[in-house]
């Protein structure tokens, strides 16, 4: 895999809107510019992408796949659900959505034969509702059945990673499958080594942001290696090539306040993280070596 971005997104939409209203994304723009975007990362050492796209995020696995082959970009994709949870989820039992996230993992997507090799699961503000408590129990067991682990969406701020690890627990999950993401929107050390102590991954994989800012999180990640807990974090930004046409200005924007895209942890964190102390070799566990054993069960 080599140097490994954990938590990436490369088109954000919803379910359905391609097939329905196909103008409202300009797919192809999308697609050129996630190739530009790619080769210019891959060029500055960035081998490997987890795109963590559900079906309700309007994931689009066939641009996935033209993006990595003319970029170069290794893209590690997902089944699973975000936030957008189908009416049709919510009422039905978990193991018969596992059964469709384990499709996904063993046959492939949408007739493609790529197989997703993580399960995205989310939970947000105001913690885990039943329809989001059926999903994580879904994810759990398809987990049980292939292997395949399992990356989190969460709201750090209110420590809903607390209350996703307890379900997994009750689900019978080894945490070492586990990643809860964006718990770098927290600096609770306290919040933050609870989790790491249960034997979950942690996705400190929202760069840059403002609120803690980006220098900010970047001393809680070496706080937290200080403390010896680097062979259990994985860096990522969030970051997205293309989302709809009604939020082109948002991008835009975006754009604007981050021109290092896909390289701002490159450009700007690990430098950071080497100012602050950190070693090379510590800095190679965080991109490279944690990724990799994240995938592949390593204890």
């Amino acid at each position: 895999m080599g140097f490994t971005l954990s938590h990436e997104h490369l088109i954000n939409s919803s379910a359905g809107i391609q097939t329905t209203y196909p103008e409202f994304i300009d797919r192809e723009a999308g697609i050129a510019e996630g190739i530009r975007q790619f080769k210019e990362a891959k060029a500055e050492g960035v081998d490997t992408v987890i795109d963590l796209t559900t079906m309700d995020l309007g994931r689009d696995i066939r641009a996935i796949e033209q993006v990595s082959r003319e970029s170069g970009v290794n893209f590690i994709v997902a089944t699973g659900t975000w936030l957008d949870i189908p009416r049709s989820f919510a009422a039905a039992d978990p193991d018969d959505i596992a059964h469709l996230y384990t499709r996904e993992i063993e046959a492939g997507i949408e007739g493609t034969g790529i197989r997703a090799s993580v399960i995205k699961v989310a939970n947000d503000a105001g913690g885990v509702t039943p329809a989001g408590e059926t999903i994580l129990r879904a994810a759990a067991r398809a987990h049980k059945a292939t292997g395949v682990p399992i990356y989190t969406h969460t709201r750090a701020q209110e420590r809903v990673g607390e209350q996703q690890v307890r379900i997994f627990e009750d689900e019978g999950v080894d945490l070492n499958r586990v990643c809860v993401g964006h718990s770098n929107d927290s600096t609770d050390l306290g919040y933050l080594t609870g989790l790491l102590d249960r034997g979950v991954w942690l996705g400190l994989d929202r760069y840059p942001s403002r609120d803690p800012d980006w220098q900010e999180r970047t001393r809680v990640v070496k706080q937290l290696i200080d403390d010896g807990y680097g062979d259990r974090l994985m860096l990522g930004h969030d970051n997205s090539v293309a989302q709809t046409i009604a939020s082109k200005a948002r991008m835009i924007e975006r754009a604007r306040s981050n021109p290092d895209g896909y390289l701002f942890i490159t450009r700007n964190v690990l430098p950071h993280l080497r100012e602050l102390g950190a070693t090379e070799e510590q800095v190679g566990a965080l991109m490279t070596g944690n990724p990799g054993r994240y995938l592949a069960g390593d204890a």
